[in-house]
């Protein structure tokens, strides 16, 4: 087994100068995505729109449902696999910008997903409005020669063409919803409706052919909905839409509860994590409630809950009523990676330092984020830190061990203080010079790096989940985009959930 990120530099992949075969996967032209543009930030408007006017998603999701169930869904959206009780998952996050870190996942995944049965992507599976014309280039060409089915549950980027390319791709090639009648004029609805974005017409040729890359019958899937379960093997897979702001309505809430019941263990598929960045989201239910609720009910036995849409990995071990649930971030499987660094010291539901668990390690982050914003504002000299000083800082900074020993002392100086905190590294609770949550929400919103042209480690991630009538192996691996850790792709972190 190589060497991880915890365990030296090299695995990490700073010290790497080979690259991946990743780039013969890629198409010859590649469209550059970048959040700083401002017609990418026009396109992808409507969770803007939808938080000052109102979210029409819930009624949206329930035209969906009803149109699939009177094409024949089944009626408990549960998708019954014939999976052995030993067999094995991929998972993926936020996967659909369709430039290098992407297709850097793909080999390291398609090595260790050997023998799986299905994946799942976890929200975001095409950047950055959903478009169907994105498919070919940012699902059906990096995943073609995966041979089990993808299953998908949308995230908010999904939700920007109200869902048209998910429902065609994922859903049994679900026609466009018909339109409804205006809403009356200069209402909030009204205003919303006049600022909407709305679905492009799909190029049918352009999707027919990206169809053919995964056309084999093993690799065919079918889902009832936006959020489903799979009964596979001795589980229960229960996947949600949380839409554009990360709720769910009513009518998903009470399908939630009612597919919760019962003896069988299960995990959580969210595109919206329950616990990220050291804070609690428990996601609300229209009408009352939370998912967090449902998810804590002994009654449920829910063993993870595993969430999308923040891009990178986190675990935490909460203790419920003397039982262990696993709350896992998994949005590293190819848009650009959100800061670590940024994450203050853990001390939330009984889980600190020693058994949260994050990748990247938060000094690899702020030595990232250090060359980026070195490069992009022409400071390099100012802002460059080296992965052990930027290490060295974030312990310092924390109160903690550094996660990655170094052989010599590093020395800290006011530099490399005073770059930390520019790039928002986190700190102590107790330390007031630390940034405050409202301020570090802006940071990791205006600096993150976009798609700006970098080149690895990319610090990219997916899992594998192997499933056994007493047990689930849970293993995050990397992706860094370099070639050590492409043939043999380190595990960053792994934990096994008991069932029994």
């Amino acid at each position: 087994m190589s060497d991880s990120s915890r365990d030296t530099a090299e695995g990490a992949g700073w010290a790497a100068a080979e690259r991946g075969t990743y780039l013969a996967l890629m198409p010859d032209r590649v469209e550059k995505l970048s959040w700083l543009n401002p017609r990418t930030l026009w396109a992808a408007r409507n969770g803007v729109l939808a938080s000052w006017f109102g979210d029409p998603t819930g009624r949206t999701r329930g035209r969906w449902v009803a149109q699939r169930a009177a094409a024949g869904a089944p009626a408990d959206k549960v998708i019954t696999r014939e999976d052995p009780q030993r067999f094995s998952f991929m998972v993926l996050g936020d996967t659909g910008e369709g430039d290098e870190p992407q297709y850097a996942v793909v080999p390291g995944f398609l090595k260790m997903s050997r023998g799986t049965s299905f994946a799942v992507i976890t929200s975001d599976v095409i950047y950055p409005v959903g478009s169907t014309d994105d498919y070919g280039t940012k699902f059906f060409r990096p995943y073609r020669d995966y041979p089990a089915p993808i299953y998908a549950i949308p995230g908010n980027h999904d939700w920007y063409e109200g869902l048209d390319g998910f429902m065609r791709v994922f859903c049994g090639d679900a026609p466009p919803l018909p339109p409804e009648p205006g809403p009356r004029p200069l209402r909030r609805a009204w205003w919303r409706a006049l600022l909407w974005h709305r679905p492009r017409p799909a190029d049918e040729q352009r999707l027919a052919r990206a169809r053919r890359l995964r056309s084999a019958d093993t690799q065919q899937a079918v889902q009832p909905g936006p959020y489903w379960a799979i009964d596979a093997g001795p589980l229960r897979i229960v996947g949600i839409d949380t839409g554009l702001l990360g709720t769910i309505d009513a009518e998903q809430g009470a399908w939630l509860r009612e597919v919760s019941r019962g003896p069988r263990p299960k995990i959580l598929l969210t595109g919206s994590p329950l616990y990220v960045d050291g804070e609690h989201h428990p996601c609300a239910i229209e009408g009352g409630g939370t998912v967090d609720d449902i998810v804590r009910d002994p009654a449920h036995r829910y063993v993870a809950a595993i969430g999308g849409d923040i891009h990178n990995y986190q675990r935490y071990p909460v203790d419920v009523d003397g039982r262990t649930v696993q709350y896992v971030v998994s949005g590293g499987g190819g848009a650009f990676m959100h800061a670590t660094h940024t994450i203050p010291r853990v001390n939330i539901a009984n889980v600190t330092e020693s058994g949260f668990r994050c990748y990247p390690l938060r000094g690899d982050s702020l030595a990232f984020y250090s060359r980026l914003y070195g490069r992009r504002l022409r400071l390099r000299r100012f802002f460059t830190l080296t992965e052990a000083e930027a290490t060295a800082v974030v312990a310092e900074r924390l109160g903690i061990a550094p996660t990655r020993p170094h052989g010599e002392p590093v020395r800290v100086t006011r530099r490399v203080r005073l770059v930390a905190s520019l790039l928002g590294a986190g700190r102590r609770p107790d330390r007031r010079a630390g940034l405050r949550l409202p301020v570090r929400k802006i940071y990791t919103q205006l600096f993150s790096p976009s798609s700006a042209t970098y080149s690895p480690p990319f610090f990219k991630s997916f899992l594998r989940l192997d499933v056994t009538p007493e047990a689930i192996r849970l293993r995050c691996f990397a992706a860094t985009g370099n070639r050590a850790q492409e043939v043999d792709p380190p595990v960053e972190d792994e934990v096994t959930i008991p069932l029994a």
